[in-house]
């Protein structure tokens, strides 16, 4: 009998400890981390926005630097990128527990390369893309979250790993 009772306080007490909820309305997050890239490893960091229950808004941007090889000589290229995204959470309609975020979206946005060294003429963008994007968070605090992201289309594709901070 005291097993019992011991078990049903220690799963209210569990319950209540990870009562944190996906991203609730006019809160936001800040989201921190490295991606998976061929050029390199790109570095991001970018913001997100619940106006609308479910639904997030942001935008992000990230930059990463690596070496061509090309005519006899290694140049090295910067390429930023710079994206808009929306987000459906799907936490509420699949009864998803509270410390995990699980969202899918669209993104919008472009590609700058550029090359600091002279003599090599690769400048040039990506031109605006639309891709697709599916993620997770697992929130280990109230505020603290680990998040992963996959992703395709025009103008950022592969996957991404960070830290989610919300406010």
């Amino acid at each position: 009998m005291r097993t019992g009772c011991l078990l049903i306080v220690l799963f209210f007490m569990t319950k209540s400890s990870f009562s944190q909820r996906t991203l609730s309305t006019a809160q936001s997050q800040l989201n921190i981390g490295i991606g998976l890239s061929e050029y390199g490893t790109p570095v991001y960091v970018g913001m997100d926005f619940s106006l609308i229950k479910n639904i997030s808004f942001g935008g992000e941007i990230s930059f990463r630097s690596y070496n061509e090889y090309w005519g006899q000589n290694n140049y090295r290229r910067n390429i930023t990128g710079l994206a808009a995204n929306i987000n459906y959470h799907f936490n509420n309609i699949l009864l998803i527990p509270s410390p995990f975020d699980l969202y899918s979206g669209l993104n919008l946005g472009f590609y700058n390369w550029s090359s600091p060294d002279k003599g090599y003429n690769g400048n040039h963008s990506s031109g605006l893309g639309l891709g697709v994007q599916i993620g997770g968070r697992y929130y280990i605090t109230k505020r603290l979250g680990a998040n992963l992201e996959f992703g395709g289309g025009n103008a950022f594709s592969g996957g991404k790993v960070g830290f989610t901070l919300r406010f």
